[in-house]
């Protein structure tokens, strides 16, 4: 087993329509504004930009992500990921039970020096730094989606 690599599935449950759903995730850019974990997002281009997380762990993580694909009549959303993470990253979105079912699909080797050394006794830290994460992304969503 590698270690340094991860594999991750999140199931969020909206109140909205799927359409509404893409729509919010789909802008990036905004993502800070709901995702409090999501720190900064920066485009460099229009397909393409830079990306600092941080969890309850006291460090960033800063990745640059170049658009995949973005396919709204699939529901899709999926990117490819570089630097402090490698690998890539994919939002589905479809009719749920009262809303939409997002489902986010992760696949990413760490390559950040300090991860890498800790890999074998920090993973079920990081484990929980991501499943923080991800909990705290779907209560952001869910308070922006009804707000807007």
């Amino acid at each position: 087993m590698d270690w340094c690599r991860y594999r991750f599935r999140s199931v969020w449950d909206l109140p909205r329509a799927p359409e509404d759903v893409y729509a919010v995730l789909e802008r990036v850019e905004e993502y800070p504004r709901w995702w409090p974990q999501v720190r900064e997002v920066t485009p460099v281009d229009d397909h393409s930009g830079i990306a600092r997380f941080r969890s309850f762990l006291p460090y960033d993580l800063v990745v640059t992500a170049r658009e995949r694909r973005r396919d709204p009549a699939a529901g899709v959303l999926e990117i490819a990921m570089s630097g402090d993470l490698e690998g890539w990253a994919r939002w589905t979105v479809a009719a749920g039970s009262g809303g939409t079912r997002a489902v986010y699909d992760q696949k990413v080797e760490v390559r950040r020096p300090l991860m890498r050394r800790l890999a074998v006794p920090g993973r079920p830290v990081f484990l929980l730094n991501h499943a923080l994460m991800m909990r705290a992304g779907r209560r952001g969503l869910t308070a922006y989606l009804a707000a807007v």
